[in-house]
């Protein structure tokens, strides 16, 4: 059987410019009300980051910014941007006590099989400082697997994602409900959900 992280990875390391023009440098409707929560000069973990974009945007906000993804190109991306300490990592990778002010989660963890999705989240909720905001970006649906070329993911509707939320000890605030083009070229419902630790 294919290991569903390493077939999501391949895809990201040979298309990593491709997507990252896709995203551009389009900001998150959800993004000012997540810097406002973070205290000045705050730490941020931005969690799958892609190439980087909206770590530069958190970084150019005054804020101290990890920014991690399993893809070495996009590491590579990441890291052109200033002020952004870009770090080649896996979500079980995170680990920790009490170390971030804010964690951006953007349409990252929905490539974690849903096995796994529940302990990621409690590591995030334990490497979160009490009271830190977390933003949650998902792909709305059932089921899990491979999108049309090759990458895994995990689908859930809002009411899971905000029971998971809540059982990894996250009070969930509000979401944001729309749709987008991916790179696979489908046109996806999806969420963003606020949440404090």
């Amino acid at each position: 059987m294919t290991d569903p992280s390493k077939s999501t990875l391949d895809v990201y390391d040979e298309k990593a410019s491709s997507y990252a023009d896709l995203v551009g440098d389009t900001e998150d409707p959800a993004f000012d009300a997540f810097v406002a929560e973070i205290p000045a000069g705050g730490y941020v973990l931005d969690l799958g980051c892609g190439p980087g974009h909206t770590a530069a945007l958190l970084a150019r906000a005054g804020f101290r910014v990890l920014a991690t993804d399993g893809s070495a190109e996009m590491v590579k991306l990441a890291g052109e941007h200033e002020g952004v300490e870009a770090r080649q990592a896996m979500f079980d990778d995170i680990t920790g006590d009490n170390i971030f002010d804010g964690i951006w989660a953007s349409f990252s963890l929905l490539h974690a099989p849903k096995t796994d999705f529940p302990g990621h989240l409690s590591a995030l909720h334990k490497a979160a400082k009490p009271g830190a905001r977390l933003h949650l970006g998902m792909k709305l649906g059932t089921g899990e697997g491979p999108d049309s070329i090759g990458r895994f993911y995990a689908y859930y509707t809002q009411d899971e994602l905000y029971d998971l939320l809540r059982e990894a000890g996250f009070t969930p605030l509000s979401h944001l409900t729309g749709e987008a083009v991916s790179l696979s070229g489908s046109n996806d419902p999806r969420i963003t959900i606020a949440a404090h630790a």
